[in-house]
């Protein structure tokens, strides 16, 4: 099946394919959107058990890098970029500077950062080889270098905006958080959580880094699989995406859903299944645009650190418009955040 066949092309600019026998090098770079700039958007390195599903994650995560970075006013369009994992995981120097060369003859249309499974180091890697890169080491007070805490910022002041909306809550204290994934991002958003007063459940595919974090906290770990179904005041996913679908979204027992990960909607149709279950929803391209901000403004040169603090403190205001419209016109908060973007990028 060719790209455009796919379910989730969505009149993407390209999507390319490299390959590069020496270091072992399968990648793929979707471009959604260039319509206000180069398409921005990490890189991910993966295990995909089926190929293609590499190919229909850049296309899905491309198109949210278009709508996340229109949302949040940068001056970039969508791009993503997926380096397929062997079974072991084994990542190169030699395989990350071939996917450098491949980013550089796209001539800038792409300029990557990090995603799940890439690091500063790897970013140095890519580097060498091309000039489209941000979330490099930076100075402090600078904006850029590793988008993770930045991201875990700003999903926690949108994590807290959800509780003043849906729950009242002028602060966290006592609010149960229901949080998969114990990474960069959900790590982060814990800690910030817990040093608030929150209550916390904690899950993670890796249990004895849930464990650990748990401990850290005073917080509760459930297993991966039981995490949806934790009754809370919120639930947050911030692991990897499609979590929210026909089979899991009776399963929620919260009445918010907010948290960092891409993609958490499965299909469109999960956006209308959360809406009828009166379950308020932060569109996660929306509340997680920390990072972005934070290495679109290294790559731009534009501002430093207290501009990128500036820009991420805007996220719940954004959340609060999108909110105010779905109860308005009782339409999903996803639905109305899509609407917005769309015709930021002129597709609308």
């Amino acid at each position: 099946m060719a790209a455009w066949d796919l379910p989730d092309f969505d009149d993407h600019e390209g999507v390319h394919l490299f390959r590069d026998r020496a270091s072992g090098l399968t990648a793929v770079i979707a471009i959604h959107s260039t319509t206000l700039g180069p398409a921005a958007g990490g890189v991910r390195y993966w295990h995909y058990s089926q190929r293609a599903d590499a190919v229909t994650d850049a296309l899905r995560l491309s198109r949210g890098m278009s709508y996340k970075n229109a949302m949040a006013g940068l001056p970039m369009g969508g791009g993503k970029g997926v380096i397929l994992a062997d079974a072991d995981g084994a990542k190169t120097p030699e395989m990350l500077h071939a996917f450098g060369r491949a980013i550089d003859t796209l001539g800038g249309r792409y300029v990557t950062a990090e995603d799940v499974g890439i690091n500063e180091a790897d970013m140095i890697a890519i580097a060498g080889q091309t000039r489209f890169v941000s979330g490099l080491p930076v100075g402090a007070g600078a904006a850029g270098g590793d988008p993770g805490p930045v991201t875990a910022h700003g999903v926690y002041l949108g994590v807290c905006a959800a509780a003043r909306a849906a729950l009242g809550r002028a602060d966290m204290r006592g609010v149960h958080v229901a949080i998969q994934g114990g990474g960069s991002v959900g790590g982060g958003l814990a800690r910030k959580l817990a040093a608030d007063g929150a209550r916390l459940t904690l899950a993670d595919v890796n249990a004895d880094r849930a464990r650990a974090l748990a401990d850290e906290l005073g917080a509760q770990v459930v297993t991966a699989d039981a995490i949806i179904g934790v009754e809370a005041d919120i639930f947050s996913p911030n692991a990897l995406g499609a979590v929210l679908n026909i089979h899991s979204i009776p399963l929620l027992r919260a009445g918010v859903v907010a948290g960092g990960a891409n993609n958490q909607l499965a299909t469109p149709a999960d956006a209308a299944r959360l809406h009828a279950r009166g379950i308020l929803y932060a569109p996660d391209y929306v509340i997680n645009a920390g990072g972005i901000i934070n290495v679109a403004l290294e790559y731009l040169g534009h501002g430093d650190r207290a501009e990128v603090d500036a820009r991420v403190a805007l996220i719940p205001d954004r959340l609060r418009t999108i909110w105010a419209e779905s109860a308005a016109s009782d339409r999903p908060a996803a639905d109305v955040a899509d609407a917005m973007a769309q015709r930021l990028i002129g597709r609308g």
